[in-house]
């Protein structure tokens, strides 16, 4: 199974390599975002014919009825030290721009976070 956010050049080498009755589940394509052309399909879609595979798109509004519980649940594992958090913290307004444009150009690793005051 392979959960793609990403899109683009990533997703076509997945594709490349999927395995038999293997799923793809899309959930976003950040790769894409800011293309000025139109945006780029996955040049590599017969692999999902060949191996018996299947693509399928997640859209998280999809399931808003089980975010308290998801909620509980995650705060649980995490107290436990069975899920860490991974937080990329940038300081100050002044910062947005530039913060912003970590997110497309892959320079945060984990949730970025912009903390003001």
């Amino acid at each position: 199974m392979y959960f793609d956010n990403v899109g683009g050049d990533i997703l076509d080498a997945v594709l490349s390599r999927l395995a038999l009755k293997a799923r793809v589940v899309i959930c976003g394509a950040i790769s894409q975002y800011n293309n000025k052309e139109a945006v780029k399909g996955p040049a590599n879609y017969l692999s999902l014919l060949v191996n018996r595979a299947r693509m399928e798109g997640f859209v998280v509004m999809d399931h808003a009825a089980n975010f308290a519980a998801a909620g509980q649940e995650m705060a649980g594992w995490m107290a436990q030290g069975k899920l860490k958090s991974k937080e990329d913290i940038v300081e100050g307004l002044e910062t947005f721009p530039e913060t912003l444009m970590k997110l497309f150009n892959g320079e945060n690793f984990g949730k970025l976070v912009l903390k003001v005051n």
